[in-house]
């Protein structure tokens, strides 16, 4: 817990604040490397390794969650981190730029997306995520991405991000040595250790002016958790690299419902609340909405993304008002 006063903690927020700007970029640029270095397209690295490193906050937490048997902690960590990814994050990357979409991001990554939001909606019905659903929810993310990889080496590489072709022109001319894979390790630890620091002083915010455990837990952790996505994406996205920017965000929902729901639930069977229920079915809705939403026109634009937006700032303010709970 980050000690001090006010003061303190606004600077370590601010402190954070330039850690992931800085390690977000510094991660981005490895990875791009290393997709060229390999001939795997952004969306791909962005679905797969930047996804599961950002991550790694999603899976301590929810780890750590169920180990002590607080299976509503578990949960909640992963499906309100999931309702940000897509409204907030997404909305406020499209707010930056018009996001463009490539057609396997919807043809299969899109309905993938989906498929695994309503594989978590069904575990979660009866109100306990045993071990065995835990496993089948494992195999299906180890068979998506399966495919995923398949599917990626059979296609000839996308050519409509025109910014990703003119970044693989000129970085393909450079290896990936251990000096890149440095920086990726570093600029993921910094990524990983800002967002860490940046949701304990927020949390220690939060408690001195009131708020409760309960809605720091649905709010400021879920995002906070989700910090290294959102610097990612961001720093992506103004980057000129698009699909590893939608790509992250993607991955990492697929990855928080399949892979960490399904590994936390093997550590320990999950009981939850009736709230879980309600917060199930509001991220399906939005999962559905933005899938949608990215269909039409295969983009997201800014009036999209500003719906988006402020529809999880009315969910932050609903949950600060108390009207859910």
């Amino acid at each position: 817990m980050v000690q001090g006063g006010v003061g303190v903690q606004i600077a370590v927020i601010v402190g954070t604040v330039l850690g992931l700007w800085l390690g977000a970029r510094t991660l981005v640029d490895a990875v791009v490397k290393l997709a060229h270095q390999f001939g795997v397209s952004e969306l791909t690295i962005g679905l797969t390794i930047v996804a599961i490193g950002t991550s790694t906050p999603e899976i301590v937490v929810s780890i750590d969650a169920a180990l002590a048997g607080l299976g509503d902690i578990a949960v909640g960590n992963v499906v309100g981190s999931n309702i940000y990814n897509l409204a907030f994050i997404l909305g406020v990357v499209s707010l930056v730029q018009v996001v463009p979409v490539e057609r396997s991001l919807l043809h299969r990554d899109g309905v993938a997306l989906i498929l695994a939001t309503l594989s978590g909606f069904a575990v979660l019905f009866d109100q306990l995520v045993t071990s065995v659903e835990g496993v089948v929810l494992i195999g299906l993310f180890v068979a998506y991405t399966a495919y995923m990889i398949r599917d990626e080496r059979a296609q000839p590489t996308d050519t409509e991000y025109p910014e990703s072709q003119v970044s693989r022109a000129v970085s393909t001319s450079e290896s990936f040595g251990a000096r890149d894979l440095l920086l990726l390790v570093g600029g993921l630890a910094l990524v990983l250790v800002s967002g860490h620091f940046m949701v304990e002083a927020a949390s220690s915010l939060a408690r001195d002016a009131g708020i409760s455990d309960w809605v720091i837990g649905g709010t400021i952790v879920a995002a906070g958790t989700s910090t290294p996505e959102f610097a990612v994406s961001l720093v992506a996205i103004r980057r000129g690299h698009i699909g590893m920017s939608v790509g992250n965000v993607v991955g990492s929902n697929i990855f928080n419902i399949l892979g960490i729901l399904g590994i936390a639930s093997v550590v320990q069977p999950l009981s939850v609340g009736f709230a879980a229920i309600e917060s199930a079915v509001w991220l399906t809705v939005v999962t559905v909405l933005m899938v949608g939403a990215l269909w039409t026109g295969r983009k997201l634009t800014r009036p999209e993304g500003l719906v988006f937006a402020l529809s999880e700032m009315a969910r932050w303010a609903a949950g600060i008002l108390r009207l859910f709970g």
